[in-house]
């Protein structure tokens, strides 16, 4: 049996292996979805914006060129897409948590920073939204998120 990686502080998580750290991210993605408390939300769809940051465990394993080694944006381009097509939301944080819990289900990324903003839904704002940071429950680690 091998032992666990060490655990000392790292940049993201005081709990996490040391090592380096490698971020896969999705920039300004904008979506038509069907988000919001209002009646006038429910009816039809509006752009919304999403940032995601993902942090994983850069072990020094070579890539190989390969992309089954790296956290694929594509996929989690798709995810989020799903996620959105599945059906109406009324808030954009349960869209938020339900991003960060799609980026967590692969057991590499280690936190995930989501932010989900509604660019027009208020003319004197250039956006409201949310950002929320989960970390991956690690055996042995912390009991909570961030």
């Amino acid at each position: 049996m091998t032992s666990p990686p060490p655990r000392t502080s790292s940049p993201a998580n005081p709990d996490w292996p040391t090592g380096q750290y490698r971020s896969t991210f999705v920039r300004d993605l904008e979506l038509a979805a069907k988000i919001g408390v209002h009646s006038f939300e429910k009816i039809d769809s509006q752009v919304i914006r999403i940032n995601v940051d993902m942090i994983s465990l850069d072990d020094g394993t070579p890539l190989n060129d390969d992309l089954s080694n790296v956290i694929c944006y594509e996929s989690v381009v798709n995810g989020i897409t799903d996620i959105i097509a599945a059906g109406h939301i009324n808030l954009v944080e349960t869209l938020a948590e339900k991003i960060a819990n799609f980026c967590l289900s692969d057991r590499r990324v280690m936190r995930v920073k989501v932010r989900v903003e509604k660019p027009h839904i208020i003319a004197e704002a250039a956006s409201v939204g949310v950002e929320i940071e989960r970390n991956q429950l690690l055996p042995g680690g912390p009991t909570e998120t961030a």
